[in-house]
């Protein structure tokens, strides 16, 4: 990395940001850090991680650094947003449900719907530690000022406050449509302008705004594609035509082989078995079959489209000659999504009477399309459900970490890391500090900064415990073993427990034949909820 000209380093030594000194002492020029969210997405949709769907821009990340195969996240989208810019579960964040503050719930540490004051932001952090931050894209921790980006440390912000919305305008999917946030202030939507590239434009724009003022960036592009709605710019519809038209059954074999190809899966990998609550693909008529396929036709076009925009950022750091000390990190928030509020739930009257869902109009900005259980399950192919189980497929997403600080390139990593792991990634990458003034809750997650770097050679020890429990669904996860449940409301008495290294689709239950370790993980569990300050259900309606 280029070192700092010697008439500039009695600067920065004074300066109160301590700008130029790395943890290690050594003077060097920080890198900038651009964080990529894709929102959704699924386990086996990059082309890198041997999907059909074309990614060559973030292929050729993931050449140039570092794959992940056992990347854990939250099961649901503002859980994991919540775990990622604190480092720290996400009762503690303040997102014990997504969508909380309300209800029965409503007043409970742990269940603010936004982030609490027991955190310190990493965005506040890093732009401390003389950083510029910007944000655009998906916020989704909560609709009030003193609860959006910029009060979260983001100096230049463009983002949507809901946890979802048109791709091409505000009118959402509820009463009252999508809301957006600029610098701190309500905004409006450019009616017209597809979110991808209009979320990429502006972070260009707020990279470009300080260029060549000597500080290092921070930059979180929150993309809301390829989450629902299915859409896309009417020149690339037809991207996938036809190409589906097997079925989502044979799509689920097809990854499943083609992630053992690619290295992600092992060789002697079994597919968990279907799902039997999703129709077999035979059954289904031809005028469905015809729907069905236009839905992955559509998904695939997103995720393509999702790719040319991360590649136009990456062109525009290479042109700036931002890119080679830059550090890339991007990744997927949960496992593929199953929601389809069009035909189940609280918002199917509202988006019936705001769009049209045809298959003629399918894909339009007037079309409100999701694609459902059966293709998230194909997207999760290797592991058994989806976004909201806390079963692997809802929480194994793809990540990939390339740049300045990454030692190897076109590497395959099956080390077991978790969302929250990053926060303090950034921060030792940065030379920025978390509070140690008892302020802020201590972070669970741990730097994987000297493990990218080749100085460290694990990340966790087996003794480091995950906890995480939304939506009445729970998990505990030390080393290989994992306990879990699959259906809510939640009791200790559904949890299963699983050898996830020897096997991943969570097949077989190994309570009665390893009592112990079972004991051992429950006790962990009962401990780590008090800590975190884990409410139940149950514990409302006790007297």
């Amino acid at each position: 990395m280029r070192r700092f000209q010697e008439g500039l380093l009695p600067l920065c030594l004074v300066l109160v940001i301590g700008a130029c000194r790395t943890h290690a002492g050594a003077d060097v020029e920080r890198p900038n850090i651009l964080l990529l969210v894709a929102d959704d997405l699924g386990y086996a949709d990059l082309g890198i991680y041997g999907s059909d769907i074309r990614t060559p821009n973030i292929d050729a990340l993931a050449r140039r650094g570092m794959r992940f195969t056992q990347f854990h996240t939250a099961p649901m989208c503002a859980p994991t947003r919540a775990m990622l810019l604190s480092g720290n579960n996400n009762h503690v964040a303040g997102m014990g449900i997504q969508g909380g503050g309300s209800g029965a719930f409503a007043g409970i540490p742990g269940y603010e719907g936004h982030l609490s004051d027991r955190v310190a932001p990493l965005p506040g952090l890093l732009r401390d530690a003389g950083y510029h931050t910007y944000t655009v894209g998906k916020w989704h921790l909560g609709y009030e000022r003193d609860q959006s980006p910029m009060a979260a440390g983001f100096e230049r912000s463009f983002n949507l406050l809901n946890g979802a919305g048109n791709h091409f305008d505000a009118v959402g999917f509820h009463e009252g449509g999508s809301r957006y946030r600029e610098d701190g202030e309500e905004t409006t939507y450019p009616t017209g302008r597809y979110s991808t590239d209009l979320y990429t434009d502006r972070l260009i724009e707020f990279i470009a705004s300080n260029r060549g003022d000597g500080r290092p960036f921070f930059a979180f592009a929150a993309y809301t594609s390829p989450h629902w709605p299915l859409q896309v710019p009417a020149e690339e519809l037809d991207r996938y035509a036809g190409r589906y038209d097997r079925g989502y059954d044979a799509l689920r074999e097809e990854r499943f082989a083609s992630l053992k190809r690619a290295g992600i899966v092992p060789a002697d990998a079994t597919l968990p078995p279907r799902n039997d609550a999703i129709a077999p693909w035979e059954t289904l008529s031809p005028e469905r079959r015809r729907e069905e396929s236009r839905k992955m036709e559509l998904y695939a076009a997103m995720v393509e489209n999702l790719d040319g925009h991360v590649g136009r950022l990456i062109d525009y750091l290479k042109a700036s000659g931002l890119y080679d000390n830059t550090l890339i990190v991007f990744m997927a928030d949960n496992g593929a999504a199953a929601e389809d509020f069009y035909n189940v739930g609280e918002f199917r009257d509202y988006l019936r009477a705001h769009y049209d869902n045809r298959y003629e109009n399918m894909g339009q900005p007037n079309s409100f399309v999701s694609y459902g259980p059966a293709w998230a399950e194909a997207g999760s192919a290797p592991f058994s459900r989806h976004k909201g189980y806390t079963r692997e497929g809802g929480i194994v997403a793809p990540m990939i970490v390339a740049g300045p600080g990454v030692a190897s390139q076109d590497v395959i990593d099956r080390s077991y890391l978790t969302v929250m792991d990053l926060a303090p990634t950034f921060i030792e990458i940065a030379g920025a500090a978390y509070p140690a003034d008892g302020s802020a809750r201590p972070m669970l997650g741990e730097s994987v900064a000297g493990y990218l770097a080749g100085r460290a050679d694990r990340i966790h020890d087996e003794a480091y415990t995950t906890l995480v429990l939304h939506g009445g669904r729970a998990f505990v996860r030390q080393g290989r073993w994992k306990l879990v449940t699959l259906e809510p409301p939640f009791s200790e008495e559904a949890f299963e427990l699983f050898d996830v290294e020897a096997d991943p689709g969570e097949t077989r239950n190994l309570a009665g034949e390893e009592p112990e370790t079972y004991r051992e993980l429950l006790a962990l569990w009962r401990t780590k909820r008090a800590e975190l300050g884990i409410v139940l259900q149950s514990d409302l309606a006790s007297p």
